[in-house]
């Protein structure tokens, strides 16, 4: 019985001296510790709060509604749009402006119907008349230079896609997006 006694008196003092050196390595929590975490306090841990949110993103509702009102009539000087259409008709489907303004680019840069190119970017079949493209089967949304390539097999796709969002990015700048 000694033997358990001094054995648990033994392990129960080294349990106290492991646990003592514990909380002398987490740092003094007294005098300067509510200093220390105010000047630490700037910097979250949460790593959602490290992403900066910009106030001019384009892709807020409100602001794309008012960047594609500002676009619509750029796109229809450059040709890119038709006089009767508008960027918001054009880009509903997309879930990105700058994914629709490089599809639009793309379309008119190598004379593929926009249409086309807009199911086959963004998977969104219904309300057109796709009869006479070469749309993946499938309501998958696609790369714009895959689809490209499907729709234009000629075409250099990738240099295509690069072009097409390169005059997107210089649109939204144009228009301060």
């Amino acid at each position: 019985m000694k033997k358990i006694l001094s054995f648990g008196a033994i392990l129960f003092g080294t349990t106290l001296i492991l646990g003592a050196e514990r909380a002398v390595a987490q740092g003094p929590a007294g005098v300067g510790a509510a200093a220390a975490a105010q000047q630490d306090s700037s910097h979250s841990l949460n790593p959602i709060k490290w992403i900066k949110k910009d106030p001019k993103n384009s892709d807020a509702p409100a602001n794309r509604s008012d960047a594609e009102k500002k676009l619509t009539p750029i796109l229809q000087t450059q040709g890119v749009l038709p006089a009767n259409a508008t960027a918001g008709d054009a880009c509903t489907s997309f879930a990105t402006l700058d994914g629709c303004l490089a599809a639009l680019h793309a379309s008119h840069n190598l004379g593929v119907d926009f249409r086309c190119l807009r199911a086959d970017v963004t998977g969104v079949h219904t309300g057109t008349d796709l009869s006479g493209c070469k749309v993946a089967d499938g309501e998958k949304a696609r790369p714009l230079n895959k689809a490209i390539h499907d729709l234009k097999p000629d075409a250099n796709a990738k240099q295509a896609t690069k072009e097409a969002e390169q005059q997107a990015k210089n649109d939204l700048n144009g228009i301060g997006g």
